[in-house]
């Protein structure tokens, strides 16, 4: 690829986003969607940092379009700590701002490889 992944904005905007969202739930006791919804966080940066180590920019675009997937099951989390009174919308509809742009950003860089 050629551009190291601590340049791109979109692994350093995810990142922001897990310590976000650590905050958030550090003091919940719900351990189970709490543990799932920070490692599918942490599997966003983690695997565009793998991505971008790939020989085969078609190998990063697909490892891409499945980090949208985790991103998209992220936002769903999300919606159901709302519903479940986990996260309140103050705290939660920033989290779907940025989940949808991080995913825009993923589909961005996945057309300019």
């Amino acid at each position: 690829m050629g551009k190291s992944f601590e340049n791109l904005e979109v692994w350093k905007k995810s990142c922001r986003l897990v310590v976000e969202l650590y905050y958030l739930l550090k003091d919940s006791e719900e351990s189970s969607l709490k543990s799932q919804m920070l490692d599918a966080a942490m599997s966003i940066p983690a695997s565009i940092a793998e991505g971008s180590e790939f020989d085969s920019n078609d190998e990063f675009k697909k490892l891409l379009n499945t980090v949208k997937g985790t991103a998209a099951k992220l936002r769903t989390q999300v919606y159901i700590t709302i519903k479940i009174k986990l996260l309140g919308k103050e705290s939660a509809t920033p989290l779907v701002k940025e989940l949808k742009l991080i995913s825009k950003m993923l589909q961005e860089l996945s057309d300019s490889l």
